[in-house]
């Protein structure tokens, strides 16, 4: 790696770093189509990159130019280690970089890749995007029951079902057991057409596709008539202790009170329960206090129990969802 001024005395911190790598073949990977992948960081990092043969040269302010060099040598550790590199995968790296001037040594190069943090679902490995989402996913691997609270798109349900699956693949669960509250659904639910699943299973869609993300169509369906995987309202729930399995409380904020204390108090020997859910769109009745926030205040420092909690800046969906998430949490803070 080396260094050389291309500006002037005046403007001496616009340099250019430049970064050479071996294999042409990685190197067409990491560029992406079109140069594409290093568009995507140039615009979010407010940098310039230029390819010269097997060397890229990152050129901008020192502290957006290590960051972004630090991302394209974990990117191309990436590729090293046999795994492809997308477009949300170059956001998590941006996500999960070094702070401002401190660069990656050699040895830690593959290190946001190589933290033993990805989950190895059937159809494809998810890892944590961002800081947030990382210890997420290890707590839910360290406690018993794990709360994942925040606005939607920052991948609390989605990461919650990955290692659920990942846990059921190691055999280390028997059973996988997601649920939600059909609150929506209130008093209209008999005039549905139908019978039962096919009136709650609109509201229960979301987690249809996180796990139809993870095991292909077949098995979901063979594996759901073997009631190892179990998609239900929460008022199903009533009466059962949930052993040996991964269980997931979704859209938590619009449990009651009891229904919350009901459900926690399933849990089963060699079980996992985590609970999701957005303080920020409860649906319950005006004055009902939601079940959520009171279960994180009494359950605060309770052993075995974890807490991990989102912002506007740990959404992973389209970048636009982050700036109207961040303006209603500026208008409310002004109200």
């Amino acid at each position: 790696m080396g260094i050389s001024a291309l500006t002037p005395p005046s403007a001496e911190d616009i340099v250019e770093t430049v970064l050479e790598f071996p294999d042409n073949r990685l190197l067409i990977d990491l560029c992406g189509e079109f140069d594409r992948n290093l568009a995507q960081i140039e615009h979010q990092m407010g940098v310039h990159i230029l390819r010269r043969g097997n060397r890229l040269a990152v050129i901008g302010e020192k502290g957006a130019r290590e960051q972004a060099a630090a991302v394209l040598r974990s990117l191309y550790a990436r590729l090293e280690a046999g795994r492809g590199v997308a477009a949300g995968d170059i956001d998590g790296a941006m996500r999960m970089g070094r702070p401002v001037g401190e660069a990656l040594t050699g040895a830690e190069q593959g290190e946001l890749f190589t933290t033993g943090m990805e989950l190895r679902t059937r159809k494809k490995p998810i890892e944590p995007r961002t800081e947030a989402q990382k210890a997420y996913v290890a707590n839910l691997f360290q406690n018993e029951l794990g709360f994942g609270i925040g606005p939607a798109g920052t991948g609390k349900t989605y990461l919650a079902v990955a290692v659920g699956v990942t846990m059921f693949i190691s055999g280390a669960v028997e059973k996988i057991i997601l649920s939600r509250p059909a609150v929506e659904a209130g008093e209209r639910l008999g005039f549905l057409p139908g019978d039962m699943k096919e009136k709650v299973d609109p509201y229960m869609q979301p987690l249809y596709d996180a796990l139809n993300d993870f095991l292909p169509a077949k098995q979901v369906e063979k594996l759901m008539q073997e009631k190892r995987i179990e998609i239900a309202p929460l008022a199903f729930m009533r009466g059962r202790t949930l052993s040996n399995a991964f269980v997931v409380l979704d859209e938590a904020q619009n449990a009651t009170g009891m229904q919350m204390k009901m459900f926690l108090t399933r849990l089963g020997e060699g079980s996992r329960m985590v609970i999701t859910g957005d303080r920020t769109q409860i649906d319950l009745p005006r004055g009902m206090p939601s079940g959520l926030a009171e279960a994180e205040r009494i359950l605060k420092g309770v052993k075995g129990v974890s807490f991990n909690y989102f912002t506007a800046k740990d959404v992973v969906r389209h970048p636009l969802v982050a700036r109207i998430i961040e303006a209603y949490e500026t208008d409310e803070s002004a109200g």
